[in-house]
């Protein structure tokens, strides 16, 4: 079960202001670039209606709602909602339709009654299977026959293949016991327990193998389309930044991700995967 004090940090981590420029440094501006453009391939040019379940800051609402879908923000942590709420108020941005504080386990909305819904965030800070079941549970209950769910999950392998790609380099954290508890018990039980000695890294989480994302997705009533890789294998380039700031050689990196998206083999090797399902129009 979440505890209280998974709770807490979690919420510590998203109330300190962690998410809000995440998407645009490091490696998060593939995540970005690559979300949407999967996320697209699944709206209509007609107006949708969007629920954003774990929405962070608002990014992806924001976006969705340029596009002029009506869209619905659901957050767990009150400084990212604030942090969305006056953004909003600025009048600089397009109007989210609703900005609510929420526990993606239970949506304030009633049955069948969205066209697509996002979850990029919640079922990989829930720890238990259960937990994260009831989350696609209460998804199917509020999406309509027919209608598109997206899931976001933080690969197995991510903290190990990052600490490798800057191991010698950047620091020496493999050599760091502390550090590999960390990678035996993600590797292990998928587990990700923030040792105290590292409060910069993501709190308490769980990372997926793409098998156990769909045996979930299916556990809870959710027909399975497929799983893709997000930013792929092209995230450790040593020269990553510095690549991605010339106009080639990033339509190269993100044609790379692209072509091997749906390759099974390598989809550990991203650190976010995307999967595609939906809502039978019996069920």
């Amino acid at each position: 079960m979440e505890t209280e004090k998974d709770r807490d940090q979690i919420l510590e981590y998203y109330n300190s202001g962690k998410e809000i420029d995440r998407l645009l440094r490091g490696i998060g501006v593939i995540e970005w670039e690559r979300s949407r453009e999967i996320i697209s391939r699944y709206l209509s040019e007609e107006k949708m209606v969007i629920y954003d379940i774990g929405g962070g800051t608002g990014v992806y609402s924001r976006w969705l709602a340029e596009l002029d879908h009506e869209v619905h923000m659901f957050e767990l942590s009150p400084s990212n909602v604030q942090y969305a709420r006056e953004l909003q108020a600025s009048g600089q941005i397009s109007p989210i339709h609703r900005i609510e504080i929420a526990d993606a386990r239970s949506i304030a909305r009633v049955d069948d009654s969205a066209d697509l819904i996002l979850l990029m965030g919640p079922l990989y800070h829930l720890p238990e299977k259960d937990e994260r079941i009831a989350v696609l549970q209460e998804a199917l209950r509020v999406l309509k026959p027919g209608g598109t769910v997206i899931i976001a999950a933080i690969s197995r392998f991510s903290s190990t293949l990052w600490g490798l790609s800057v191991f010698g380099q950047q620091n020496n954290l493999i050599d760091d016991h502390v550090f590999m508890e960390m990678l035996e018990g993600e590797l292990n039980e998928g587990q990700h327990i923030r040792p105290d000695k590292f409060p910069n890294f993501i709190s308490r989480a769980f990372f997926h193998l793409p098998a156990e994302l769909k045996s979930e997705i299916v556990a809870a009533g959710l027909t399975h389309i497929q799983t893709v890789a997000v930013e792929g294998p092209v995230w450790i380039v040593p020269a990553f930044a510095e690549k991605w700031e010339d106009t080639k050689s990033r339509e190269t990196l993100l044609k790379i991700s692209s072509l091997v998206e749906n390759q099974e083999s390598l989809l550990g090797m991203s650190p976010h995967m995307l999967a595609i399902a939906t809502k039978n129009t019996n069920t």
